[in-house]
């Protein structure tokens, strides 16, 4: 195991970013960078032992200073939306960034947790980044510490934990953002790829992608993945909660939900030779289809669109600063966000 470390180029600000690079036994590589703690590239073998990067992004460090997609990005301090852009603790109303119709999506689309630079230090198979992020910068309030561990193991497992304290109470639900095509990043869009998800309930939306606040079961309806299905075999289906998102791109409410890490999703690709399993210690989990991506050129020149990949991003529900009846990620004092979410690979 090693990690090694080089430059990705500077910011506008001329800050020099560092790229670090994770490689296990079996030559699967990580390689992740100080802008935005984002996963750049992740090498991962199949059964006869290629290599292919498996998450959409870009060679160029200047890519990421837009990066409307949020690839590979560290999101925070609060993934997903929250509807009209604000939320009250305590009596006191926080107004964020209006940036996704009336509402806020992903914090802050040009000063969020993905467009800083993070400090870093790397261990024999890790890297953790470290954020401070002051009282009120977003509209969020406290003074917050952010960390962000990725690990790679010789288990071919990436590994993501989340740190964060804040001396006031406030919202953390940070989430990766990476999207993955497990025939990797040039391969053809993710129809064929089964899915299985260990939720028998979702949250239903309204125009704007916000929950109505319902947990509804999956029975009977495209959402149901319960039994292993392809993804495309019902995501262009007649059906509103389709059409309001122009595909999936929803939150599944975790079964027999605890804390602790466990198996939530599965991801398979026969023809790739390659199984993708997510472990989280969450509630929920955004299934997105990448219905909504920008056309735009990636890494070696590939072009990439909507559905050439898929996220998975581990979660508190969507617009839980405000629906008090879900689990609210209200953090601050001797109240630490801590979080762990696994990606890990197989070959088949």
């Amino acid at each position: 195991m090693a990690v090694q470390v080089e430059s990705f180029g500077s910011t506008k600000e001329g800050k020099e970013i560092e790229l670090y690079t994770i490689t296990n036994k079996a030559g699967a590589k990580a390689q992740v960078m100080t802008y935005g703690a984002i996963l750049v590239r992740l090498f991962i073998p199949n059964k006869v032992g290629k290599l292919d990067d498996v998450v959409l992004g870009f060679d160029k460090l200047e890519d990421y200073f837009e990066n409307g997609s949020f690839f590979g990005a560290t999101v925070g301090p609060s993934a997903n939306r929250i509807k009209d852009a604000r939320f009250t603790i305590d009596g006191t109303t926080y107004q964020l960034d209006v940036n996704d119709g009336p509402n806020n999506l992903h914090s802050q689309h040009q000063i969020g947790f993905h467009k800083q630079v993070w400090n870093a230090e790397n261990n024999d198979n890790s890297v953790t980044f470290s954020l401070e992020s002051a009282d009120g910068v977003m509209g969020f309030p406290g003074n917050k510490k952010i960390s962000v561990t990725y690990t790679l193991t010789e288990e071919n497992e990436l590994q993501i934990h989340y740190h964060g304290t804040s001396d006031k109470k406030t919202i953390l639900n940070l989430t990766n953002h990476s999207y993955f095509n497990l025939g990797g990043h040039k391969a053809e869009e993710i129809y064929d790829e089964k899915m299985w998800i260990k939720a028998s309930h979702y949250t239903p939306v309204v125009a704007g992608a916000i929950p109505t606040g319902e947990i509804a079961s999956v029975t009977g309806t495209p959402m149901d993945f319960t039994e292993s299905k392809t993804v495309g075999k019902e995501i262009d289906a007649d059906w509103e909660q389709l059409k309001l998102v122009q595909g999936y791109d929803h939150n599944w409410a975790i079964d027999d939900y605890t804390g602790e890490v466990q198996l939530i999703a599965r991801v398979t690709d026969e023809a790739a030779g390659r199984e993708m399993e997510v472990y989280s210690d969450l509630p929920g989990v955004q299934f997105y289809a990448g219905n909504c991506i920008t056309p735009v050129v990636g890494k070696e020149g590939e072009e990439y669109g909507p559905r050439k990949a898929l996220c998975l991003e581990t979660q508190y529900f969507p617009n839980s600063a405000n629906d008090t009846h879900f689990l609210q990620p209200i953090f601050g004092g001797e109240k630490e966000y801590d979080t762990t979410t696994i990606y890990k690979f197989k070959t088949i």
